[in-house]
This record gives structure tokens, sequence and C-alpha cells, in this order.
């Protein structure tokens, strides 16, 4: 009745204020004011991210027949902006590439620069999630939180692993002025704890400015085998390695596919497309017919290798007339003093990595050959970084046939290599060269991989390429640059101006220079006068074609390096004149290097370098990035639980126990019941032919499987295992299963680890790779009975 009433009076009323406005000519102006965002006071400039909703600029009267409409617009990107294609490969070395002197032909990169520019003292990090923090934001990698891999986060501002809100992604700054952005392969810089079905997702690839995003989120994937996702879920490989599956093939086809579809739903919308490759980083795993085609290629080693390379680099003219080649260390082996069944390991250890880069650049070619086909690729900025630090020597002085157990700190040796020489490159191995090829794909430069303190850890060439902005071909840039000056090099490029806020947050200036301006202009005076390093305590600082630094230990040593970095001696080049690093002034010139050792500590204090850290192996451990008081206890229901190992349980080497609450039906069960790792290293609890099994496999030094003595009944079954310590160092303890409460078998588990690889924790099947082969033709090997609920508990003292 109230309704009735009232219904009349508001409507007099409107229609009498409608009346008086249009009266008055304002119903227009009054209308449209109210259609507006309130955000007139953001600029709209691209200072500020995200850009504000445009402004209505039609008519509004009183229907839609006096009114003039002004559907918005998606923002576009400013005319005639270039595509931009970022390549990063990885573990790449200065001297591995034919393009640059090396053994291995790049046919693809060696056009690419013929056609291109080449930057020869162009730097990196010296380590994967550093490099790629820096890369993607344009600021040192201790600015934007990365100094050590995610994996090895510590609660330090510099050493996180989480990227800050402050030091946006450059694929935002894109998308928000217009790109298509997407990103295929090796994404390294989520924190290992958000790299879960929980999140938070803000700091995966699509939460920082990505809209597609398909590859691994660690540090390295097996690629017959990968741990995979798409955006942020977790899926499985197209086909089986038996189909001739590998990765590197896998995430190109994707990269196709997805910049023909952004051309075929947008003639015009530029893209940004970022190719991380998996290649060549360990486990070095091309297919056989890439392995074969160095067969013989490597037997005269790794000390010729490096007169050969250094001598085409002078010829090319890709190292300044008058280079020297640095001499070997005396921790690394001369190749004459290695026994006849040594050089057979390394040899074939070193054409099975040839291989993988030569199978590399062919997948990094396809994806060049369809945008030229497709008439892309002049108006497209393609930056090639040839390597997000120098190759590894993470394999050891012997090289490994599991490079996962190198970075554990445990090295296999000869012996585990020589017996399955044949399987190396293949699925049942993790194959990583030793020290001394890592050192000869580095020249002509000392040292590898996580050496921020020398070029050979540091110094990878880029290769840029773009036509239609660059009219110099095939020349040489010696201008000396840095992985953060890649950002303000597309931005420049793209006409995009540099965001002051993204998202609210206040940024922190980009620390990068361009290098747009010598694209054209070879003579160019630098503009990166100053630059520092550190990693892991390698440290060192470039300044007006100085440099002065410091190594600390050997980096195939990852574990116990202690404090020793503080006596460590220091080294200084005039790299102006002295490019390879081979004449030390240290002792004449100790003035200037005491000038050197003072801007060192100011750019650290500068960009939270501090303090300083040289544990390595260690900071693996997922305890570190945990607050509070770490869970004892995790309880999971059903079997459809999936996640990384770091987030699931945390198991061995403490003691423990897994009991799993079980409904087997008529006619019984089989399957996983749980598990965590993968073939090479992993454990796994499963029931087979009635009875359960625990098998513990640990690169073949602490394989076991422990079977049940019971066979389970129908119905409801208490299923335990209890693991006891016995206080040795190496984990050792021993395993009792259990049956309804009953004692039902036990063994001795002569190793365990705290993480067990990259496949993940999983309750109900073993998706990936088979941790026991007894089960390996069953595939995921699914529980067919019901996990009613599984609970693990470390409280146990």
């Amino acid at each position: 009745m109230l309704k009735r009433l009232l219904l009349p009076t508001l409507l007099i009323a409107v229609g009498s204020t409608l009346g008086w406005l249009a009266a008055s000519g304002q119903i227009s102006r009054a209308l449209a004011q109210d259609k507006q965002p309130g955000n007139a006071s953001i600029p709209n400039d691209g200072t500020q991210l995200p850009k504000p909703d445009a402004k209505f600029k039609g008519k509004i009267g009183e229907t839609f027949k006096d009114s003039a409409p002004d559907y918005p617009q998606p923002v576009k990107a400013p005319k005639g902006s270039p595509n931009v294609l970022l390549v990063l490969l990885d573990d790449v070395g200065f001297g591995m590439c034919s393009t640059f002197g090396g053994p291995v032909p790049t046919p693809h990169l060696d056009k690419l620069a013929k056609n291109g520019l080449i930057y020869n003292r162009f730097h990196t990090t010296a380590l994967c999630s550093p490099t790629r923090g820096a890369l993607l934001t344009g600021r040192n990698h201790h600015s934007c939180a990365t100094g050590v891999i995610i994996e090895m986060g510590t609660g330090y501002p510099g050493y996180t692993g989480i990227i800050p809100k402050s030091t946006s992604v450059v694929a935002q700054t894109l998308r928000d002025n217009g790109y298509a952005t997407a990103f295929f392969g090796k994404a390294h810089n989520t924190p290992e704890p958000e790299i879960s079905p929980a999140g938070p997702f803000h700091n995966w690839p699509t939460g920082q400015g990505f809209e597609t995003f398909y590859g691994f989120n660690q540090g390295e994937t097996n690629q017959f085998y990968p741990t995979l996702y798409r955006d942020t879920r977790p899926v499985g490989q197209p086909k089986s390695p038996e189909q001739g599956y590998n990765f590197s093939e896998d995430m190109t086809d994707e990269a196709i596919a997805w910049t023909h579809n952004i051309r075929a739903a947008n003639r015009d919308k530029p893209w940004f497309a970022y190719f991380s490759t998996s290649g060549v980083h360990a486990p070095h795993q091309p297919p056989q017919e890439w392995r074969d085609r160095f067969k013989g290629k490597f037997d005269y080693g790794w000390d010729k290798q490096r007169e050969l390379t250094h001598a085409k680099q002078l010829e090319f003219g890709i190292i300044p007339k008058g280079t020297k080649l640095t001499a070997r260390d005396e921790a690394v082996p001369a190749w004459d003093s290695r026994s006849v069944d040594e050089k057979k390991v390394y040899a074939r250890l070193m054409e099975n990595y040839a291989g993988y880069m030569a199978y590399t650049d062919h997948q990094a070619g396809r994806l060049l050959d369809s945008l030229a086909a497709s008439g892309e690729l002049d108006n497209t900025l393609v930056m090639y970084v040839v390597g997000d630090n120098g190759a590894s020597a993470e394999g050891g002085l012997e090289g490994t046939f599991s490079e996962l157990a190198s970075l554990l700190g445990i090295q296999l040796g000869l012996e585990s290599t020589i017996k399955r020489i044949d399987e190396i490159g293949g699925p049942t191995s993790e194959p990583h060269v030793p020290v001394g090829w890592a050192w000869a794909m580095n020249a002509p430069f000392k040292w590898t991989k996580q050496v921020a303190s020398h070029f050979g850890g540091t110094r990878n060439p880029l290769v840029v390429h773009w036509p239609k902005g660059i009219q110099a071909k095939g020349e040489i840039r010696d201008q000396f640059h840095h992985v953060i000056d890649i950002v303000p090099t597309i931005l420049e490029a793209c006409k995009i101006p540099e965001p002051k806020v993204v998202n609210g947050i206040p940024q922190k200036p980009i620390e990068g220079v361009s290098m747009l301006y010598s694209f054209d202009n070879a003579n160019a005076k630098d503009r990166r006068t100053t630059q520092y390093f550190e990693l892991a305590t390698n440290r060192a600082v470039y300044h007006d074609g100085w440099v002065a630094c410091s190594r600390n230990g050997y980096p195939w040593i990852t574990v116990g390096k202690g404090l020793d970095f503080l006596k460590a001696p220091w080294e200084l080049y005039n790299v102006a004149d002295d490019f390879s690093q081979a004449n030390d002034l240290a002792a004449k010139e100790p003035e200037k290097l005491k000038t050197l050792q003072a801007k060192f500590l100011e750019e650290a204090k500068k960009y939270d370098v501090f303090p300083l850290d040289p544990r390595f192996s260690e900071r693996m451990d997922p305890k570190l990035r945990e607050s509070g008081e770490p869970p004892t206890k995790w309880t999971y229901f059903g079997k459809n639980v999936w996640l990384p190992e770091p987030i699931g349980p945390q198991l061995f080497p403490r003691p423990h126990s897994m009991t799993a609450e079980l409904t087997i039906p008529k006619g019984g069960a089989e399957g996983v019941v749980a598990c965590a790792g993968a073939f090479s290293a992993g454990w796994s609890l499963y029931i087979k032919d009635g009875k359960p099994y625990f098998r513990y496999t640990g690169f073949e030094i602490s394989d076991i499987t422990i079977a049940s003595t019971a066979t389970l009944s129908e119905g409801h079954v208490t299923l335990k295992t209890v693991f006891t310590p016995d206080g040795s160092k190496d984990g050792a303890g021993t395993l009792k299963l259990f049956v309804d409460d009953k004692p039902a078998g036990e063994g001795k588990i002569k190793r365990t680890f705290f993480r067990h690889g990259l496949e993940p924790f999983e309750v109900g099947r073993d998706s990936i790779t088979s941790i026991d082969p007894a089960y390996k033709d069953k595939g995921k090997f699914e529980f067919t009975g019901q996990i009613d609920k599984i609970t693990f508990d470390v409280s146990a003292k």
C-alpha cells in the first residue's frame, strides 16, 4: 500500500527535475558528469599505471535518440610500436655458440647476428633468478630482492626472492600501454612458498603483467617429463617421450601459436613475448638425433677447445685484437691428465651438452622463422640474451649422471656415469658436464656460473635485431652494459614512459640505462660507467674501465664455504685494455684497488647487497622461508592432492610418522597412497598385489623397497610408516611399516635428503616419473581405493 502511494509522488518529482534541467539546457551536462570516473586527478601520460578510465566524450540527452555514444576503446600502444621478443637462454657460456667463435653450430643465431648487432661487453648477474629479476624489472638483482635463486630466499631485503611491488615487471608496463603479453618457458621468480594451489598468485607471471604463461616455475625441469603450468594451473604434457615429446619443442609450439593467434584476433596490436628457454640448463636432455651429431667432436679435450675458440674469437673480431686467453686454474685438471675412461665419459657428456645447445638454437630459430614467414620480424625488436650466466660448473670435477645430486652437495663419481654411459641425455638420466667443459665454454674468461667476480660468470653475449629500427647490420658494439639495461631500452624503443606509480605503489627508479643510443652509433660513448656484481660473496665492481673483484671458493663446492670470503684476496683489472681479465694489477695499483673497494661498499649499501652470505646449498632448506613456529603435522583428505614438495610435509631426515586411513573396496585396491620426488630421488608409499610397499630412492646410493608382510583386507584399513633416524650426518635411519597398528615390515635407509627434486608431493597417484620402477608400466598408478585421510607428523623427538 505504501509503495503504491509513494510511487506517483516519486515519478512526479523525477519528472519535474528532468524538466527543469532540460529547460535550463543542463540535462546533457548533468548526466554526462554523473558518468565520469572519479579519477580526474590521475595523469594519463603513462607515468601511473594502470591508466585511468577514458573520459566520456559523447553527448547524453534525455533519450538515446538525442544522445551521442562514445564507447570506451582499449588502451592502444603508440603508433608504429614494434613487437618485442625477449629471448633468454640458460647457462650458456660466452664461448659456446659458433656465433661467438664457439664449437657448437648455431645457424639461427648466426643469421640473427649477421642482420643485427652483437654486444660483446654485456653482463648478467652470474645466476638464474637474480638475472631474471634484474632483466624483467630494470633494477639490480638485490634492489628487486633477488640476490639469490628463489629456492634460497632468506629474510633480508635483498634476498627474499619476492620481487617488491615497488619494482614492477616490464610486462605490466607494456600490457597497460596496449601490448599483448605472454611468457613461455622457464619462470624462476615466484617465491618458493607461493608455488602452490593456494598462491598467492600476484608473484606468478600472470600476476606480473603476463596475460599468458606456459612453462615451469622453478630453476629447472626434466625435458622429457616436465613439471608444467598453464597460467597458474599444473597441466600434463601433450604427449610422451616415446611419441617424440621434448619440452623445448613444446614451448616453441606454444609461442608460435600465440603470436599467430594475437595477429589473427587483432591486426594492429603489438605484442611482447618472453621466450625463456630451459636450454642449456641441466639436466641436459636433447633428443637422440641431436646428441648423435657430435659423436667424436670433442675427443681432443677442454684445453684444446679453449685454444680453438680463442683463435676463432680473434678471427671473427668478437674479442679485441691482443686479448689473452686466461690460464686454467690449478683446481681444474688438465685434459691430458685424465684416464682413458674419464676422457670417454667426459667427451660423451660434452657431446650431449653440445647437442642440447644446437637443439635449443633450432627451436629458437623455428620461432624466428615463423615471424619472418608471417611478415612480423621486420618490426619486432628482438633482444636475444645468450645466457643468464656463464656455463655451469655445478656438475663437479667429474661431471654427473644426476646434477640434482651435485646441487645437494653429493658427487656420485665417475663410476656412476660410466656404467650408464649410453643413457646420457635420455629420459633416465639427468646429466651435467664436468667443470673442465664449463670452463672451456666460457673462453676466453676465467671461471663460470656463480662466480660474479669474473667475466666467466657474468659476461654473456647479446644480439639485437630490429630491421625497421636499426640501420646497422652485422656490427659489434663494445659499450659496457648490463642486464638491467634491457627494460629501459625496450621502453625507449616503444616510446613508452617509465612508470612512476604502478597499482598505487610508488616505484623505485629504473636503475638501467637505455642502449638505444648505440644502435646506429658504434663509437658512442658508454652511458654505463659503474656496475657492481655480487653472488654468494663473489663480488666485483666496474667503474670507468676498471674492475676490482674478489672470489670465494669454488662453484662446484656448494656446501660449507663459511666466512673465508672475508680473507679472500682482491684482484684488479684495467678491462678497458684487458678484455679477458688476464693481467691482475692489484699489487701494482694498490691505491686504485682501495678506491674501487670503497666504490663496491658504496654500491652495496645503495642496492641492499648486505648482509653478505656465503651459504649456497644450505639455503635450499624450505624452513628458511617459513615464519613463526614451523608446522609439525599435515593432514590431507581424498586422493587429489598435488603440491610442490617444499609446500608439502617436510619429512626426511627428521623422525616422522605417516598414517593413512583407507577404505579398500571388494576385490582389493592398488596404487600410490602418497609420494614425493622423481625417479632419481624420492619416496613412495603404495599398494600392489594387495600388499603395501615403501620405496625410497636417492641417486642410486640409498635405494630400498620395504615390502609389507601383511596383505590388506577389504574395508577400513590403517596403514602407517614410522621413520627413526640413527643420528648420522647422512640422515640414515629405520623405516617400519604397520597395518592396523601391527608391525608389517621394516628396512634401513642408508641416506635421506631434505628435498627430492622438482616433481611434486602427491596423495593418490604418482603423476610424472615413477619413483619405483615396479609400477612404471602403470602410468600415474592412481589409487583405486578410498583415502579417507592421511596424516604426516614430525612432532616426535
